[in-house]
């Protein structure tokens, strides 16, 4: 059969060339203008519910619309219904800033769109992601042999994690039987300090241990996990019959950054045979700064550790570490390879399947944009602007220390800071919660700062967090003077 095959499709394509490298210069535009400018908008967006929803069509349009259309509506409907992340100003929660290099690097694996499932799939991606965090590893002070993958979340990374932990349990079967209509299965259990993130009660929930599989470990005065009630708590949940499989100790607290004593759980988890994951999600980074390093002291005697580079690592989230030195538990525990996946290129015996080591068949190629943020920032500046950051909360925690109107409601180790307006003479719980939560809104409604509360010990306490690749000292003063104009405003 010979000439061409009319199918009866009309070819339309993609973008051509040269539309794109002018669409993507005005995007490129837009994006160096809108971080030169990220100051001029209010950090928590002040849009009202719906206004996205109300200010686009119900349908999808027929016919294609140019990027400047596209763009107008970004600026008209996106930008005010948008909370600033990338604001200096921004100190609720974890910073989470995007740098420039790491935008450039989401660009660029876009671009290439690969699925990092097996080797051969996605060769660069895959041996970049073992590259890359190997450097990391090298730049937290972590020993070697560390496996290491990228995944969205520390959420998804300690899931993984305490799998891995169930499967280690290689006597129970899981893996193959369930944990369903077997009365023969002991009850499971593992521990967490009462500051740990609700994603380590999550994860019970999925894997099958519930709600009631977690025990929550008192703390001491300064918020972290107390070993002494560690070890009874273990004790007694042997004794009644419920067996203990894994302990996730925290680097660096959610609500204040505190460390749990590393080395004391890891010698329990190593007398009782249990799994420790180290969920340094957010502290882990402050180990690039070797006078910091002690955050990750008795890390390295872990099973599993995860760091988030999109937290304090000015990677574009999301991008979550998981290292471990028990690869081949975590591959057991989520290997299943079809027919249509396997190879018989031996590639599998010099290189992973990113495939094998989560549930995410799917993988998009993470490791370009840290890979970039490394090699443009370099280990000895990365480190100095985690030392700048550690450095404003110390200043805002000494300002606290002196004023008369507030208190420190808990150390501030790193970057962050728990404090709360307590003038002299007003004590009463209620009201004292009810002014700092009034002074949070208050600063929140102005628009140059964001942050965000938590509760210690039952009290509301305002959290400032420091972190933003763009803050200085300006914004160190800035909060202050906020804080302070705020109690005279509503107080």
């Amino acid at each position: 059969m010979t000439g061409d095959i009319d199918t009866g499709a009309r070819h339309t394509g993609d973008m051509d060339p040269e539309a794109y490298r002018q669409a993507a210069r005005r995007v490129a535009d837009w994006t160096a203008d809108y971080l030169r400018d990220i100051e001029d908008f209010p950090v928590l967006s002040q849009a009202a519910p719906g206004s996205v929803r109300r200010g686009l069509p119900g349908s999808p349009p027929e016919q294609g619309e140019p990027i400047d259309a596209v763009l107008a509506d970004i600026d008209a409907l996106l930008v005010p219904a948008t909370t600033h992340w990338q604001s200096p100003g921004f100190m609720a929660y974890f910073a989470s800033t995007g740098s420039a290099p790491g935008i450039l690097g989401e660009t660029i694996a876009a671009a290439f769109n690969v699925n990092a499932m097996l080797w051969r799939t996605a060769p660069a991606a895959t041996e970049l992601e073992q590259v890359t965090l190997d450097w990391l590893r090298q730049m937290v002070g972590l020993p070697r042999p560390l496996f290491g993958v990228i995944n969205d979340t520390a959420s998804s990374s300690t899931l993984y994690a305490l799998a891995a932990a169930r499967e280690a349990q290689t006597d129970l079967r899981i893996r193959e039987l369930g944990m369903t209509g077997r009365p023969e299965l002991p009850r499971l259990r593992y521990y967490a300090s009462t500051e740990a993130h609700s994603s380590v009660e999550k994860a019970g929930i999925v894997l099958g241990a519930g709600r009631d599989g977690l025990r929550r470990i008192p703390v001491d005065e300064r918020f972290r996990m107390d070993p002494v009630a560690l070890r009874q708590a273990i004790l007694e949940d042997m004794a009644a019959g419920i067996r203990p499989f894994a302990v996730v100790a925290t680097a660096g607290t959610t609500s204040t950054t505190s460390v749990d004593p590393l080395p004391a759980i890891a010698a329990l988890c190593e007398q009782h045979g249990l799994w420790l994951h180290v969920d340094a999600a957010y502290g882990g980074s402050a180990a690039i700064a070797p006078e910091l390093r002690w955050v990750l002291e008795g890390a390295e005697r872990a099973d599993s550790i995860v760091i988030n580079p999109h937290k304090w690592l000015f990677t574009p989230i999301d991008c979550s570490v998981l290292w471990t030195r028990r690869p081949d538990v975590l591959r057991d525990a989520f290997s299943i390879v079809p027919e249509y996946l396997t190879t018989t290129d031996g590639s599998e015996q010099d290189a992973p399947n990113l495939m094998d080591y989560g549930t995410s068949l799917g993988r998009r190629m993470r490791a370009l944009k840290l890979w970039m943020v490394i090699r443009h920032f370099g280990t000895d500046a990365l480190a100095q602007r985690i030392r700048e950051h550690c450095e404003y909360a110390s200043a805002l925690a000494r300002w606290v220390e002196a004023e008369r109107d507030f208190e420190l409601l808990a150390p501030a180790p790193l970057s962050v800071v728990c404090l709360r307006a307590h003038p002299p003479g007003l004590d009463d719980p209620g009201t004292l919660d009810s002014l700092n939560q009034r002074v949070v809104e208050r600063i929140n409604s102005a628009g140059r700062f964001f942050v965000s509360h938590t509760k210690l010990r039952g009290d509301y306490a305002i959290r400032v967090a420091f972190g933003n690749l763009r803050q200085d000292q300006r914004h160190v003063l800035g909060i202050i003077a906020a804080l302070r104009g705020a109690i005279d405003d509503v107080g």
